[in-house]
């Protein structure tokens, strides 16, 4: 089976960068996950348009509450959706089973008994917990199916997820949504840790936060070994990059994926590239 890659953009300005993007390695699909989900409608023409296949992503927590913004996605034409966690499953089979679903490093999946389980439930695809190091990863790989899984390649980590909204707290006088003048939608907000690195804090339609790592994760040496334990797809996140930003990103990933260069020379180039640097993250051997 040849190798396939497909993207998370965040934006539609990344989305446009990615449909324009000239590779014998198309992505075989993108994965949206904006912040605003209105934004998705316009985001499923544009890869209809485009004939790229679009899966949407849902929230990380859903609570009883809200499940209309399942639904709301639902409504936007997807072609899949990027689940994230056990109530999205259940909405999603119940109201549209016949919709592929993918599942998110949140299912945290970190064994081959956790893997039957979303495997048995229908899932067509899923992400390895980002929690495994390179030898438990290899592990569960000789234990199960590798193509039911997709490797994140490239991403800043998101580090922790909570209830607070710090743009409403630090940016408004309100206390939720209704009154604090959704700030960020016009605000950019990044937390500065002790040596003054600036983590990324992405906000999600449930007034959510994510803190996001500052630097940029790459399993792009790994992907040679990967590839020899059966796993055939790869993915590739991007945060904040601009449109410009894509493309050089998608290159450098796509040569070590179809073999054409050296991957210890891709993570050097990748420094070059991310203004702060990437680190190799859980996978290391140590």
């Amino acid at each position: 089976q040849a190798a396939s890659l497909t993207v998370l953009v965040r934006t539609l300005d990344q989305l446009d960068a990615v449909l324009a993007w000239e590779n014998e390695l198309r992505p075989s699909m993108v994965y949206c996950d904006f912040e605003d989900i209105r934004r998705y409608k316009e985001a499923v023409v544009r890869c209809h348009a485009a004939k790229m296949p679009i899966a949407l992503a849902t929230l990380r927590i859903v609570k009883p509450t809200e499940e209309g913004l399942l639904r709301q996605i639902l409504d936007c034409d997807p072609d899949a959706i990027l689940v994230r966690n056990l109530a999205a499953i259940g909405f999603y089979r119940e109201f549209a089973p016949q919709l592929p679903l993918f599942g998110d490093y949140s299912l945290n999946i970190s064994n081959e008994l956790t893997a039957k389980i979303f495997a048995d439930a229908g899932l067509v695809r899923f992400v390895p917990s980002y929690d495994l190091n390179w030898k438990q990863l290899a592990a569960m790989m000789s234990r199960t199916d590798p193509s039911k899984f997709e490797a994140v390649v490239h991403q800043h980590m998101p580090m922790f997820h909570m209830e607070h909204c710090v743009f409403a707290h630090t940016l408004s006088n309100g206390k939720d949504y209704r009154d604090c003048g959704r700030p960020c939608e016009s605000h950019q907000v990044d937390l500065r840790d002790r040596v003054g690195e600036p983590h990324p804090l992405i906000p999600d339609v449930g007034c959510r936060n994510t803190v996001f790592n500052a630097q940029a994760q790459s399993a792009a040496e790994f992907i040679p070994q990967m590839q020899s334990l059966g796993l055939r797809h790869f993915r590739v996140e991007l945060l904040r990059e601009k449109g410009d930003e894509a493309a050089p990103l998608l290159d450098r990933y796509a040569e070590v994926i179809t073999g054409r260069a050296e991957p210890k020379s891709t993570v050097r180039s990748l420094r070059v590239l991310n203004q702060l640097g990437v680190t190799r993250g859980t996978l290391d051997h140590e």
